[in-house]
């Protein structure tokens, strides 16, 4: 990207405006109405390396995690089932950060329960929820957890399950201070306005990228209620290929890679919409990083599409 065509992020602003326009840096939101963060952040599944494939390299998730920080995040996404057979995603985020920034909000999950080969067995009954909260304290190394999304589904396709008696546990937990916001994961309309009924929710995390639009209703729902979402595979997660024609007629466009014009996207196409890129490589980060800066326009955004 030129200089040109990047504007330089302001240190602080307000909420962002419903604009569809990008003119100064990723903006912020209000998460939960307490605490302010840019919707610019990291995501930490990356960091241990392939869960089943070869060994991460500490001091460079280590590095990455730091610079992290240093070029602006200040949410990071993990979870205790992020772990490789040789590291684990909170480990290294406490090495990495501990302690930890005041200003750093850390949001972690529950639900999957992985075994030490890494399969993904079987989700947490309500009564071990309260387990995998307390193994996120202990990893992370902290008293009380900024954020917990309950998961639902193991790491597969929404399920329409009733959510309402994990969720409650999950709001007993914030009752006694052992939480202090509460979000959803991989969930449908229908479960969001269940775990509303239980209790605030401070952020949606779904499936939702410039190719992959389905969630476009939910997005907008979020935006409407003040709910922050949270979208995974915003990079297509090595399941969605970013080669559409449109897409690259806007990369080429402004000199950038599809990778940022997808995170420039999700900024553009909702103020509730918080980007969390996840990598272990530095270039990549400072890649994504860099992506809050580029300005989409409107004739970008007829391109890509803001309803799916």
């Amino acid at each position: 990207m030129t200089s040109s065509q990047i504007v330089p992020t302001p240190d602080s602003g307000p909420t962002p405006t419903t604009s569809t326009t990008s003119t100064s840096g990723p903006g912020v939101f209000e998460l939960g109405g307490a605490v302010t963060i840019p919707r610019l952040g990291f995501g930490a599944m990356q960091l241990p390396g392939r869960w089943s494939g070869p060994a991460g390299d500490t001091a460079k998730a280590v590095a990455v995690t730091r610079r992290a920080v240093e070029l602006g995040a200040r949410y990071i996404d993990t979870a205790a089932f992020y772990f490789s057979p040789t590291h684990r995603a909170n480990d290294l985020l406490r090495e990495a950060l501990f302690p930890y920034p005041p200003d750093v909000t850390i949001a972690t999950k529950v639900g999957p329960l992985r075994d030490e080969t890494g399969e993904m067995y079987a989700e947490a009954r309500p009564d071990q929820l309260r387990g995998e909260v307390e193994r996120n304290l202990e990893s992370l190394g902290v008293d009380t957890l900024d954020l917990v999304h309950l998961r639902v589904g193991r790491l597969g396709s929404d399920v329409a399950d009733p959510i309402g008696e994990r969720f409650a546990v999950l709001a007993a937990l914030r009752e006694e201070g052992l939480i202090r916001q509460l979000g959803i994961s991989n969930v449908t309309s229908g479960q969001l306005a269940e775990a509303r009924s239980i209790a605030p929710v401070a952020a949606v995390q779904n499936r939702f990228g410039v190719l992959d639009q389905a969630d476009a209703a939910l997005v907008d729902e979020c935006a409407d209620a003040g709910i922050a979402y949270m979208p995974f595979f915003a990079l297509g997660g090595g399941h969605t290929d970013l080669a559409g024609e449109n897409l690259r007629k806007v990369s080429g466009r402004h000199g950038a890679t599809a990778y940022q014009v997808a995170i420039a996207w999700g900024l553009a196409r909702s103020p509730s919409i918080v980007q969390i890129p996840g990598t272990a490589s530095l270039a990549h980060l400072e890649e994504n990083m860099a992506a809050g800066r580029l300005a989409l326009d409107e004739d970008d955004m007829a391109l890509l599409g803001r309803r799916g």
